[in-house]
């Protein structure tokens, strides 16, 4: 049972009487597959005032990254506020007449992926204007024991990343949320408001850290235009970074996002032997083909697979992606693409990643940078975070 599912089969009481504001989305749905504005739309005693959407906007239909203006919204009349664009907070008169904002955000257990941030934004302003903060807890796509990854380091707080958590950092978004307001210092408002800001979490009946979504039962509703899938959150773990710069390139065609991986004008045998010859624990690769209804081959790339899930380190490869990408480009005039990319790049490369280290030994000499040691040091603090983090554990 999902956060929504509790809240609702225990007669909505944690939200009876008091105005709502909801910040959702289109994966922000009952067990059942009803949304979450349909279910506290026919809540007796619930008076549902104002809508926030997240990046995609409310309905999920704005493509990433595109800034998206406050609407009306047809289907119930009342106001969507936008917290992706001209905002990324709730405003004091937007929250002016609401007692409790619904956050019911589906993540996907990696850092970068930005409704956490949303949600963190949200908390900030609504314990600023005393409001309290309802999350619906939903799975981690990816269970809740991989961590994997760089810390985030503070200096490269931004809109794809507000917690310093590892990349892949194993924590339902419930937990986040807990997170956030118990640790003196992760919300960027002044101490005495984050120690008496109000959160309630409405935890999840019958999941268990072990499981994957597949394990739930759940019909996997799109989070964004390309995490149509479980796959696709696997993929995004372990490709998403190492696509950003450099000559790789994830999806084969619009097919395969984060699982399948094309190099332009690298043969794609080329690529097979060079990932294959990494020998990366619970990982293979095979070659996957695309047709043109006429049978015309449309694209050839490679597809990675999961072979071990116990064994896989979900940001392995990414990182060995970008030490490929300066070995293939040392032999063109390009040379070191990290070296040659625009400030803008760097930046929003440093973001996503979280190391400012990494990136300077990657500028200095990528196709010879030192990842084992990266890796080894990633691992410990992954580890230290998450045998610190349990305090916010809500399944065991």
């Amino acid at each position: 049972m999902l956060g929504i599912d509790v809240l609702e089969a225990d007669g909505f009481r944690e939200i009876v009487g008091k105005r709502i504001g909801l910040l959702s989305h289109p994966a922000g749905v009952n067990r059942q597959g009803v949304s979450t504005l349909d279910v506290l739309r026919r809540a007796k005693n619930v008076k549902l005032v104002a809508l926030f959407g997240p990046e995609h906007g409310f309905y999920g239909n704005t493509p990433a990254s595109q800034n998206i203006t406050d609407a009306i919204d047809k289907k119930t009349g009342l106001p969507v506020y936008s917290l992706y664009g001209k905002n990324n907070r709730p405003t004091k008169e937007q929250l002016k007449n609401i007692d409790a904002l619904v956050i019911d955000l589906q993540d996907i257990g990696v850092r970068s992926y930005t409704f956490a941030v949303c949600m963190k934004y949200a908390m900030e302003a609504c314990f600023e204007n005393n409001v309290e903060v309802i999350v619906l807890d939903r799975p981690n796509p990816l269970g809740g024991l991989k961590v994997d990854g760089p810390m985030l380091d503070k200096a490269l707080f931004s809109g794809v990343g507000q917690f310093q958590v590892p990349y892949v950092h194993g924590l339902t978004i419930g937990e986040l949320a807990r997170m956030a307001a118990g640790t003196p210092g992760a919300l960027n408002i002044p101490e005495p408001v984050r120690a008496k800001g109000r959160l309630t979490v409405i935890p999840m009946r019958g999941w268990r850290r072990s499981m994957r979504w597949p394990e739930t039962g759940l019909r996997f509703v799109p989070t964004s235009q390309y995490i149509r899938d479980f796959p696709a959150c696997v993929g995004y773990a372990m490709t998403g970074l190492g696509c950003q710069i450099g000559g790789f390139k994830h999806g084969i065609g619009s097919q395969y996002p984060f699982r399948g991986l094309s190099y332009a004008g690298r043969p794609v045998d080329e690529l097979l032997r060079a990932l294959t010859a990494l020998k990366l624990p619970g990982l293979g690769f095979r070659k996957v083909a695309l047709a043109y209804s006429n049978g015309a081959p449309a694209g050839v790339g490679i597809y990675v697979d999961v072979t071990d899930w116990d064994d896989w380190r979900p940001t392995e490869l990414s990182f060995e992606l970008m030490r490929l990408a300066c070995v293939f480009d040392a032999k063109t005039p390009a040379k070191n693409p990290f070296a040659a990319a625009k400030p803008a790049d760097q930046d929003m490369f440093n973001k996503h990643t979280g190391s400012m280290a990494f990136w300077a030994a990657l500028k200095r000499d990528g196709a010879r940078v030192d990842l084992a040691g990266f890796q080894r040091a990633w691992r410990r603090d992954a580890q230290a975070f998450q045998q610190a983090g349990r305090k916010f554990w809500l399944y065991n």
